[in-house]
């Protein structure tokens, strides 16, 4: 039976409907070599983010529930802006026991490019019942200021 477009891209192998023939492929590719395992273990998440701007604003939004925000960190530049943190595992879980397992432990960050320049010295970033929101102010580039002229 043809692998699922799902099984190709995460690696997983579903024990539904498979005959004994697969099975000894399965038993050989649950061999894998350590490094391929220990190189996923550092891998780094990646955080979804919702992005959307206003007339003088651009806005992010993420969800960092079980985030303290001693292990969050946002750093902005006028071009793109930052998320990094950490998701520490409840102590005390045993990961033989899952049945299922889709929420993402460790190391996460997001690099966003900005459509728009914004005042970094303005930006604003709250936590409010696991969401994550980031107001960004846009930069004025039609404000004119008029300079004075002094005699020396």
């Amino acid at each position: 039976m043809k692998r699922t477009f799902f099984e190709r891209l995460t690696g997983t192998i579903s024990m539904r409907d498979r005959s004994d023939e697969e099975a000894v492929e399965v038993d050989e590719y649950q061999a894998l070599p350590q490094t391929i395992t220990e190189e996923a273990s550092n891998a780094e998440g990646e955080l979804a983010v919702d992005v959307y701007q206003t007339n003088d604003m651009i806005m992010v939004r993420a969800m960092v529930a079980g985030v303290s925000l001693e292990d969050l960190s946002v750093s902005i530049t006028r071009e793109m802006i930052i998320i990094k943190g950490k998701r520490e595992e409840p102590r005390g879980s045993i990961t033989e026991n899952y049945v299922c397992q889709e929420l993402y432990w460790g190391n996460f960050s997001r690099t966003i490019l900005l459509p728009v320049e914004i005042e970094t010295e303005e930006a604003e970033a709250t936590e409010k019942h696991g969401l994550l929101t980031i107001k960004l102010p846009k930069i004025d580039k039609g404000r004119t200021q008029v300079v004075k002229i002094r005699s020396l």
